[in-house]
């Protein structure tokens, strides 16, 4: 019986010798393959394009650029358009650049990222909103800034979704006038806005 055992733990000392080296020359194999790979073909992406859907649901015209800055960073410069004039005067045309430094948690353009922004808008808004605002006209500008969160998920080579969402401040200086299109002018005001200052779900085309 003791010599059994002893056979047994020999053969089982043996074969986990073995086994040992087996996993050893693998695990070299697969490091000098991995030292061959041109990893210059798995680059993460530079340079991108972007349009906001949930701004193109609202006919607002919108394009962003983003360019990968460094490791972890990328700079997004994001343009939302809206020319249109509706009937009975109504109007809702603006034009905005909210201009954005991103950090990824992981690596650009995959995953979560966290972003610092300025926002600056010139705005034309007359005959929308409630009762009151309907008669009149406001014009001016938005200045402000801001701090975001997103995540974007992979759709295939060169195509990603983001889902984002931001908060922060803004100043509006802005002129208010009667509605009609070349309404008297009536006073000049401005509001300060704490809260949030954007939203999107942001379909991007990878270019290099």
């Amino acid at each position: 019986m003791n010599q059994f055992r002893c056979r047994f733990k020999y053969r089982f000392a043996l074969v986990f010798f073995m086994l040992s080296v087996f996993i050893q020359l693998k695990s070299q194999e697969q490091r000098i393959e991995i030292t061959d790979i041109n990893w210059a073909k798995y680059s993460t992406p530079v340079f991108a394009l972007s349009t906001n859907l949930l701004y193109d649901a609202t006919t607002s015209m919108n394009l962003g650029m983003e360019f990968k800055t460094g490791k972890r960073f990328t700079l997004k410069l994001p343009v939302v358009y809206n020319p249109w004039l509706f009937e009975d005067n109504k109007k809702f045309k603006f034009i905005l650049a909210q201009p954005e430094l991103r950090w990824w948690a992981c690596e650009p353009f995959s995953g979560h990222y966290l972003g610092l922004n300025a926002n600056y808008a010139f705005f034309n808004v007359g005959g929308v909103g409630t009762d009151h605002t309907k008669q009149y006209r406001y014009q001016g500008n938005l200045y402000g800034g801001g701090i975001s969160y997103g995540y974007q998920f992979y759709l295939g080579t060169r195509w990603n979704l983001e889902a984002s969402i931001g908060a922060g401040y803004a100043f509006l200086d802005y002129d208010v006038y009667y509605c009609e299109s070349c309404g008297e002018f009536i006073r000049t005001e401005q509001k300060h806005y704490f809260g949030l200052t954007q939203v999107g779900i942001t379909l991007i085309y990878i270019i290099k």
